[in-house]
């Protein structure tokens, strides 16, 4: 054992094995497969470990995939800033989105999530309700430019799924379900740009 460890270190370290094992085994044994106990012995840690990381197999699902999410781009994600131009604002969200569906692992264990939600559609409410505790950039972002009066949105919440669906349509959907190849920086610049387009003619 590490001398100069502390104990939230530890802590750290013990949460970051587990996660990494649960990651080889829902890609290796598919959601269902996939238990507690397997993680554990993976991690080299008790399965009472885990359990005090992660309540139960959905959420330390969900952390997975949050977790990606995060890593999808060092930093905060861009903030809303009132003096700049929407566009260029618009476009930077865009892209940190773009390069995490052209991500390998996540479009693994997306393809893992939806096997497993079409089984059980309670454990994908589940899961998705879990992965959105968190608000999402996007609508973080869309939020405050209507708030400051440059878009006119009545529902924050439904514009931002109306523009991640536009990109998911040529991002995500036909590489998780179809096997098409992630789109290399020119075809997410493209996408980025005209979806960027469409949303700001609808609603700047």
């Amino acid at each position: 054992m590490d001398p100069t460890a502390t104990p939230q270190r530890l802590t750290d370290r013990k949460r970051a094995a587990i996660l990494e094992a649960a990651i080889e085994e829902f890609l290796g044994a598919g959601y269902d497969a996939t238990s507690m106990d397997r993680i554990a012995a993976r991690a080299s840690v008790s399965k009472r470990t885990v359990y005090n990381h992660f309540p139960s197999k959905e959420a330390l699902f969900a952390a997975i995939l949050m977790r990606l999410w995060d890593a999808s781009e060092s930093g905060a994600p861009p903030a809303y800033r009132a003096a700049e131009p929407l566009r260029p604002q618009l476009l930077a969200l865009l892209a940190r989105k773009l390069r995490l569906m052209a991500d390998e692992s996540f479009l693994a264990l997306a393809r893992v999530a939806i096997a497993a939600g079409i089984h059980s559609p309670e454990r994908a409410r589940d899961m998705v309700a879990r992965i959105g505790e968190r608000e999402e950039d996007v609508t973080v972002w869309i939020r405050a430019a209507t708030a400051d009066g440059r878009l006119r949105i009545d529902d924050p919440l439904f514009a931002a799924q109306e523009l991640q669906g536009m990109v998911k349509a040529f991002a995500f959907w036909p590489q998780v379900t179809m096997g098409q190849p992630p789109l290399d920086a020119a075809g997410q610049a493209r996408i980025a740009e005209s979806a960027a387009d469409m949303f700001l003619a609808r609603y700047a």
